[in-house]
């Protein structure tokens, strides 16, 4: 296996595992707190790892480092939110698909030339967007509308973290990626304050929001690393399976049930992303 494809996957497997465990922690506190923590806890260990193995960034990289904090920061606030409210099997997949739709189209313009499979699994994904947004319990239609709208900004957000993580040099070495939790941290104290959300952290936060930050830290420098052995595209399909790790993860630990139209179109998606990969 090109190792550039094994440590997109690890970057899938340590998104994923951090998504589940800040999803739960926003059921139970603040997703702005939980989200604050986990930006905080990452630029720690980056910092540290970053003066331990340094390496010669540019400016530019803490330019794209900027734009990767905006993106983290946009992806995880709605992610946990839509987690929170919404059930994770139904929020999950739907922000992949914008993570992973959006590093294909950027590749292209940057010169990359995906196969015919690529431009497949690009029209396979809206169906099973709509399969997906389209079942909805009569209680909670507006939850789950509130929900999905949450996964689809996330994806979003997602999909410029991963171009601009891209754009970073591979001899920049780890504290771009400081700079970018940082960013990130502060930008989730400027919107929380701004729309009057709480995001001072509890105590009770602390545990869930740092091994949230922790793996997803894991999952950025191993999704970096990535880009540099295998085209962005690749690269971005490949992590965005991180719902797999989410919804396994909430059917095993939550016992969360979902509808036949709606495990469907999660089905679909799957297959989308995959089918992306594969091309």
């Amino acid at each position: 296996m090109n190792i550039g494809i094994f440590l997109a996957l690890s970057s899938a497997l340590a998104y994923g595992a951090a998504d589940f465990i800040g999803g739960v922690g926003s059921r139970r506190h603040s997703s702005w707190q939980v989200v604050l923590v986990g930006q905080a806890a990452g630029a720690l260990v980056m910092l540290v790892a970053g003066l331990l193995l340094p390496g010669s960034p540019a400016t530019a990289d803490f330019a794209w480092a900027l734009l990767a904090g905006v993106g983290s920061a946009t992806g995880s606030i709605f992610l946990f939110r839509g987690l929170a409210r919404g059930r994770m099997g139904l929020v999950a997949p739907i922000s992949a698909v914008g993570a992973a739709i959006l590093p294909v189209l950027v590749g292209v313009a940057l010169g990359e030339r995906p196969s015919w499979l690529v431009w497949v699994g690009v029209l396979v994904a809206l169906p099973g967007i709509w399969l997906v947004s389209r079942e909805t319990t009569p209680d909670r239609s507006a939850s789950t509308r509130g929900a999905l709208a949450d996964g689809a900004i996330a994806g979003a957000g997602f999909g410029v973290l991963f171009i601009a993580l891209g754009q970073i040099s591979a001899d920049a070495g780890l504290l771009p990626l400081a700079a970018n939790q940082l960013i990130g941290a502060v930008l989730t104290i400027v919107a929380a304050t701004s729309l009057g959300q709480p995001w001072r952290p509890r105590r009770g936060v602390l545990g869930w929001g740092s091994a949230s930050g922790v793996l997803g830290a894991a999952g950025t420098l191993t999704f970096m690393i990535a880009t540099g052995t295998t085209s962005l595209g690749v690269a971005g399909v490949l992590a965005s399976l991180y719902p797999a790790v989410t919804v396994l993860l909430a059917a095993r630990v939550l016992g969360e049930r979902i509808g036949t139209g709606q495990r469907a179109g999660i089905g679909i998606c799957t297959l989308a992303v995959a089918t992306l990969a594969l091309g």
